[in-house]
């Protein structure tokens, strides 16, 4: 049985990342062509320190500090803050899909250019050094996830999410009952009080305390309904069929799994677990976005110092400052943590949740070890 050639391999290592199995990879694989691998997430960046200029030609400041009716300019900026999200994800989809490792090359050394000449224009802070140690430390952390899997398990889990955004937007009709539920809460004077006087630091806690008990409830029940298939090493019939096509068609199978090793089972738990939360997390942004967007329709500043006792009409976001009151701001985050405890629990006790989601996702990362079986027999060392 010949060895596959470093095309084939090469290829198969792609596949595998693509699918967020990072841990599978023979190793040293990971450490092989980082600086391509890593186009979508530098050109990503790229077009964010390409906003941030234009924020800075426009408005004349490094950050956006609006405390009451934003001027032209600072409507500018504000649009292109809503923009640069949605603008730097489409370019780094873009990239992604380009297989030429010279072009993909090319596209990583054009993105740091930009993000540098960014930096060096209109970076987040008016001190240059501060700016170019704030790149620098990004940078890094672009290779670093590269280098070791974890941007392609979150890759991975994002596509797995815009793929089922139609299954989202049924989880989101499930959601109807909560939105009752925090209709209340969100009409609610001791609420908005709270929102007011609490400290973004104190809340963030109260937040990450609720998300990891929900997470943590999420993440176990998974387990428990993928345990099977860990322990498991049955194939499936239309296993041949499922893989033609792909790099592993060619390469030798086994009647038995190889057994997993502890990394690559946490890489599986992970990336269930990751598909799990940013699709129920999805779902709870978008309720408490309506939320945020009914905040804005119907306070008024006699109704927000009624419920706030005075509260302040300016919040901050990242730093930044907006003509938005702090209270909507806290209690908006709020919401989106109550929201996303009760679609985790529904979405585990969900049956139709679990047959449209779930299950598929369960038979792809089977299919998935069964090309793994093959990568490994066919590059074993002799």
């Amino acid at each position: 049985m010949s060895a596959p050639d470093t095309q084939q391999r090469a290829a198969a290592e792609r596949w595998f990342l693509y699918h967020g199995l990072p841990a599978v990879l023979r190793p040293g694989a990971l450490l092989r062509r980082v600086w391509t691998r890593s186009a979508p997430a530098l050109a990503a960046f790229g077009v964010m320190m390409a906003s941030s200029v234009l924020i800075v030609a426009v408005t004349g400041k490094h950050t956006i500090d609006i405390g009451g009716a934003p001027t032209r300019g600072e409507w500018f900026a504000l649009f292109i803050l809503i923009l640069v999200v949605p603008a730097a994800a489409t370019v780094g989809r873009v990239v992604s899909r380009i297989e030429s490792a010279r072009l993909r090359g090319i596209a990583s050394g054009v993105s740091m250019a930009v993000a540098v000449l960014g930096g060096l224009v209109g970076g987040p802070s008016p001190r240059l050094m501060v700016d170019l140690l704030i790149e620098g430390v990004v940078f890094a952390l672009i290779f670093l996830c590269t280098a070791t899997g974890i941007g392609s398990i979150t890759g991975w889990a994002v596509r797995v999410t815009v793929d089922n955004l139609a299954l989202a937007g049924s989880l989101f009709a499930r959601a109807l009952p909560v939105m009752l539920l925090t209709f209340l809460v969100f009409f609610n004077a001791p609420v908005w009080l709270m929102a007011s006087i609490i400290s973004r630091s104190r809340l963030w806690l109260a937040l990450t305390f609720l998300f990891v008990v929900a997470a943590a409830f999420l993440v176990t029940s998974t387990l428990e309904r993928v345990r099977p298939m860990l322990r498991s090493d049955d194939k499936s019939p239309d296993d041949d069929a499922r893989l033609t096509g792909t790099p592993f068609e060619a390469m030798p199978d086994r009647p038995k799994r190889v057994p997993l090793t502890r990394l690559e089972r946490a890489n599986v738990v992970v990336v269930l677990g990751i598909s799990q939360v940013v699709q129920v997390l999805t779902v709870a942004v978008v309720t408490a976005a309506i939320f945020f967007v009914l905040g804005l329709i119907l306070l008024s500043p006699e109704l927000l110092a009624a419920w706030t006792r005075n509260g302040s009409a300016s919040g901050q976001i990242l730093g930044m400052t907006f003509p938005v009151p702090q209270a909507l701001i806290q209690i908006t985050l709020f919401l989106t943590a109550l929201t996303f405890m009760y679609l985790s629990a529904r979405a585990v006790s969900d049956a139709e949740y679990r047959s449209r989601f779930h299950d598929p996702l369960i038979d792809d990362l089977r299919l998935t070890l069964v090309a793994r079986d093959r990568y490994r027999t066919a590059t074993a060392v002799r």
